[in-house]
């Protein structure tokens, strides 16, 4: 059979990390959405995504098809229940449709006309971008089921202390150095090739997966995911990193997600409860405005490729967009569209070309290349948020 993930229509309430990706590769717990499946299932995905993503993330249908709504995570029942869908199927959980059957002789898909089979278990679906932390510590608990189950961690080595052994797991390569790892309150997964630093201390349920590194004397609290080649330092509770971002240094970042290539300078601090204990409002794309989240606790969201300077202080509810280069003293308005440059004393226009000079530099770091699709994407995310940028 032939798994074909599509966004759905949730898309715009996941930007700006939707922007550069489709929702099948956000990363919650300790893989994607796209892994997820792709493990349960034995086989490769493709997807439905937006037409200018369609070049690095093509589809690919064949006679017979299962969609799948890529904002729903797996469970071992659920992928049960797909696998075994045929003709004019489709699972639904409430109005939401999760799975369905399809053929490429069909002209269109009218679900009154499928047999409706209702998925009524508890389930993780990623509606905002706020769920990717608020519900990290169940996916972090789910995926490290998946990933350690009828296999053996590397021992601990000597000299890290830890609490609740049968909970740690750790890859092949990876190096841990006189830290402290508390896994009675959830999972402890370090990925291969993955460095933990001395004097380290992390409480789980955390993530890090291969070749990220979490620097000296670094305090990480639960609910945390470090995807591949992160690097961090400081405080940080709660968040996700999408991959390839760094915080290397002193500072605070709480109930936040940061996407891919992201860098926060030295001591940059984010605010994730308000002086007030009120709930806290995010910017939402679909209406242009700030949105209540239900949240007394959210932090940042930033997007791909952006990066603060030294000592950048982000207000409680912050979303960044992509490739935004904020600096200066004092707090930078709570939303910043993509491309911008500046801080609190006002931004001007962060120009393409200089975008991809540094996008170019900043892969290379990692033995990875700035193409001419990556190229492609941005310009089209510089044009689509031309809106936002009347400074």
């Amino acid at each position: 059979m032939n798994y074909i993930l599509f966004d759905g229509d949730v898309r715009k309430s996941l930007l700006p990390f939707t922007y550069t990706r489709p929702v099948a590769d956000i990363r919650i717990g300790i893989l994607t959405i796209r892994e997820k499946w792709e493990k349960y299932l034995n086989l490769t995905t493709t997807t439905v995504t937006e037409e200018y993503l369609e070049e690095k993330y093509p589809m690919v249908e064949l006679e017979e098809n299962i969609l799948i709504n890529a904002s729903f995570c797996p469970t071992k029942s659920l992928v049960k229940k797909v696998k075994n869908l045929s003709k004019n199927e489709a699972i639904f959980k409430g109005d939401d449709v999760i799975a369905f059957f399809t053929s490429d002789s069909q002209e269109e898909v009218n679900f009154d006309d499928y047999t409706h089979i209702e998925f009524d278990e508890e389930i993780i679906q990623i509606k905002n971008t706020w769920d990717i932390f608020s519900f990290n510590y169940e996916a972090i608990q789910q995926d490290f089921e998946l990933l350690t189950k009828d296999r053996t961690s590397q021992p601990i080595p000597e000299g890290t202390r830890y609490i609740n052994k049968e909970n740690i797991f750790i890859e092949e390569g990876a190096e841990i150095t006189f830290a402290t790892l508390n896994a009675s309150e959830g999972p402890i997964y370090i990925g291969e090739n993955a460095v933990v630093m001395e004097n380290s201390a992390i409480r789980g349920p955390f993530a890090m997966c291969n070749d990220a590194v979490v620097k000296l004397g670094t305090k990480i609290f639960g609910g945390t995911t470090l995807g591949p080649f992160c690097k961090v330092g400081g405080e940080i509770n709660n968040s996700v990193l999408f991959g390839y971002s760094s915080k290397g240094h002193d500072g605070y970042l709480g109930n936040s997600v940061l996407g891919e290539w992201c860098n926060l300078g030295a001591d940059t601090n984010n605010s994730n409860l308000k002086n007030n204990y009120a709930e806290v409002k995010l910017w939402n794309y679909e209406t242009g405005r700030f949105a209540k989240t239900g949240l007394q606790f959210c932090g940042l969201m930033m997007g791909d490729h952006s990066k603060c300077g030294i000592n950048t202080m982000f207000n409680t509810g912050t979303v960044v967009g992509v490739s935004a280069n904020i600096y200066g003293s004092g707090f930078p308005r709570n939303f910043i569209p993509s491309f911008s440059w500046g801080g609190a004393a006002g931004f001007t226009e962060y120009k393409t070309n200089k975008v991809y000079e540094v996008a170019t530099v900043v892969m290379n770091r990692k033995n990875m290349v700035f193409g001419e699709v990556d190229q492609r994407i941005l310009e089209h995310v510089f044009n689509e948020t031309a809106q936002y940028r009347n400074y």
